[in-house]
């Protein structure tokens, strides 16, 4: 991959994030991240409006720590990148409005980036990963799992069909009255538990590169409805995440099978779970795939994938017009 000869300003609000960074070339300069976790808590969940209000507060302010943490000044950036697809359209609609401005008061090159491929290349950014490679990727809104055979060209191979990893952690956090985000939530939770207590669905039959994970969510919900006070929650998150991991592991390492490949990525928030990460190393290592995981700062939304994405398409001559549009839904690698 080419990249911009000068520094790239990348921003990022695509969902409850407010991230902005500086990026020269493969050099993460600065990577600031503002989250909205706090303010979504009170709901259990995100408020589109309420994200959309808070990334218009927060980015002049995200802005200028991203530059003074980078050590350098507007007059130094180069080129905008900014992520308009997918996400919630009003989150997505202050940042592209934000980039737009800063593009057209400084005279700037920007483009529009897909969020699901700056997780996708991602990895780049710490280690030169070999190609072609399968992705998992794994987050809030996403589960899918991607052939990528070379920057920019990529084969989507199976996803989820109903709630993404993510989700299922968020709302089984809340049917054991585990607090949002549920990641955390239920890894912290999950200490000390034990498991094999509960058998809780896998969901689809193996092998399959396809996942669901709606079943596994409601047959959490039934347990809590059927044991209520004896129910041992730390044994439930275990549970619950054990199942997770080991479905996640086992359709991405079916994919590199099925594919040709012994090189897996695998990138999104759900990818900072300390149990896929073990998970999947070990049984890797067994099958002999080599595995990159990029790291926790990496996982999450961030500006850095963004601005990587953008450095790369502003060397290869692409350029946006001041019409970019934002997409809630746009997929990838799908024919």
């Amino acid at each position: 991959m080419d990249y911009f000869p000068q520094p790239v300003l990348g921003v990022e609000t695509s969902c409850d994030e407010t991230s902005v960074a500086v990026l020269y070339r493969r050099e993460v300069l600065s990577n600031v991240v503002s989250s909205q976790a706090q303010l979504h808590k009170r709901w259990g969940g995100i408020v589109p409006e309420a994200a959309a209000r808070k990334h218009t507060e927060a980015f002049l302010p995200v802005l200028e720590q991203a530059l003074d943490e980078a050590g350098v000044t507007m007059d130094d950036i180069g080129g905008v990148g900014v992520t308009n697809r997918p996400g919630l359209i009003g989150a997505l609609s202050v940042g592209v409005s934000a980039a737009k401005a800063v593009a057209f008061a400084r005279g700037l090159p920007f483009v529009g980036v897909h969020h699901l491929e700056a997780h996708v290349l991602s990895p780049l950014l710490e280690e030169d990963v070999p190609f072609p490679h399968v992705c998992l990727l794994v987050s809030g809104g996403h589960t899918e799992l991607f052939f990528v055979r070379s920057p920019g060209v990529y084969e989507y191979l199976g996803g989820t069909l109903d709630d993404a990893a993510g989700e299922a952690f968020d709302k089984s956090a809340r049917a054991l009255g585990l607090p949002y985000p549920g990641g955390p939530a239920i890894q912290k939770a999950a200490e000390g538990g034990d498991p094999e207590r509960y058998p809780l669905p896998r969901g689809l039959e193996d092998p399959t590169m396809e996942f669901s994970f709606s079943g596994l969510k409601t047959a959490v919900l039934r347990l809590v409805q059927r044991l209520g006070d004896r129910l041992d929650v730390a044994s439930a998150a275990a549970s619950f995440q054990s199942v997770v991991a080991s479905v996640l592991t086992d359709r991405a390492l079916y994919a590199c099978s099925v594919v040709g490949v012994s090189h897996l990525t695998v990138v999104g928030g759900v990818a900072a779970n300390r149990a896929l990460r073990e998970r999947l190393l070990q049984q890797a290592e067994e099958e002999r795939v080599s595995v990159t995981i990029p790291s926790l700062r990496l996982c999450t939304d961030n500006a850095a994938m963004i601005a990587h994405v953008a450095s790369w398409r502003l060397a290869s001559g692409e350029r946006a017009g001041y019409d970019l549009e934002t997409l809630a839904v746009d997929s990838l690698g799908r024919r």
